[in-house]
């Protein structure tokens, strides 16, 4: 018999789900025992019906697993979530009643002050957020949450700059693949040849997530980085990575090796516990001139690792450089995944 943790997927036959699926196959701590999806999902053979999108194949023993209903009832007590945000809203709180532990990617309840938002690199210690949970205290149920796709991998870059010079003003600009958006995704007639300047909420949410991101928990609560954010987002016709042009203002000087030296130096509590997902560089500096791009870079780390570059001079704040980061990876499952790690780390699962 198995030593590892049985988890389960909702939202198993998107894309993030696959994701899941694909980085769980051989995980040393968490088993893939239950996977739950739409209505008409319940009842049928995984690969019947999830359309696999991914580059390998359907695990044998994920292939044939029943596709189980989306109900707390019979599933396991570690769940991974893969939800839209409108289903996520309703389902995942009554997992969490249930006593389940909710690791989830979706966006409906990253902003809620008791549940935690969190890059295990950046402030793993939000998680104690839990404790201030109803679910918590009622079932020992929990919900923790990553940010969004196109948030987490400037905050992977933004970190090491705001600890060692302090933030006073970022702006971003996106170029986010068209994965980002799920199967079937952006119609093709729409995205190629073209760019999208809008994404729902999209810039909402990474100019609320980061502050959060970044804040200070204090007590109860998280007091967002006090920081002037600005973001605008734009879909753009590549399969897979987020990379953005970036602004920063600092509060102290710095010279252009030192911030490099910051990033690549980057190193935190994933690292010293050695976390099977967790990336040996969380952020590594490029020098090449063109670079980073998603066709060479976006498969560091196993798709953990940001990449930044072209770190110049700024005519309007202090610092402008490029980050490419793995959106269903870093940004998605692989978020997720390094969460749960963490959870398990400090006792939590």
């Amino acid at each position: 018999m198995s030593n590892k943790l049985s988890v389960g997927i909702l939202g198993a036959t998107g894309i993030v789900g696959q994701r899941f699926i694909q980085m769980l196959e051989h995980h040393p701590w968490f088993e893939v025992s239950w996977l739950a999806a739409s209505d008409r999902s319940e009842g049928r053979p995984y690969a019947e019906a999830a359309r696999w999108r991914l580059k390998t194949a359907i695990p044998v023993n994920i292939a044939a697993m029943t596709v189980s209903p989306a109900k707390p009832e019979g599933a396991p007590k570690i769940i991974f979530a893969a939800l839209d945000s409108a289903i996520a809203r309703d389902l995942e709180p009554r997992f969490a009643a249930a006593g389940c532990a909710v690791v989830s990617n979706s966006s409906a309840l990253r902003m809620q002050a008791d549940v935690p938002l969190v890059i295990p690199e950046v402030n793993g210690d939000h998680i104690r957020l839990i404790d201030t949970q109803s679910w918590r205290r009622s079932s020992g149920g929990f919900v923790v949450t990553n940010p969004n796709c196109s948030a987490i991998g400037l905050v992977l870059a933004l970190a090491p700059l705001h600890t060692t010079f302090g933030l006073e003003t970022v702006m971003a600009v996106t170029m986010q693949a068209v994965s980002g958006a799920g199967y079937p995704g952006v119609a093709s007639l729409d995205i190629l040849g073209n760019v999208i300047p809008y994404i729902a909420n999209e810039e909402e949410k990474m100019e609320e997530e980061t502050q959060k991101l970044l804040g200070k928990l204090t007590g109860s609560s998280v007091v967002p980085a006090p920081f002037a954010m600005s973001a605008q987002c734009n879909r753009v016709a590549v399969e897979d990575g987020h990379t953005e042009s970036v602004s920063v203002r600092l509060q102290k000087k710095a010279r252009p090796e030192e911030i490099i030296k910051a990033w690549n130096s980057f190193r935190a509590e994933p690292q010293q516990l050695h976390l099977p997902s967790a990336p040996e560089q969380p952020v590594m500096y490029t020098t090449a001139a063109d670079r980073p791009q998603p066709r060479f870079d976006l498969d560091l780390g196993g798709g953990m690792t940001t990449t930044v570059g072209r770190l110049r001079p700024c005519g309007v704040l202090d610092w402008k450089f490029t980050v490419l980061s793995h959106n269903t990876i870093r940004g998605a499952a692989g978020a997720a995944l390094l969460n749960a790690e963490l959870l398990k780390a400090k006792g939590y699962l």
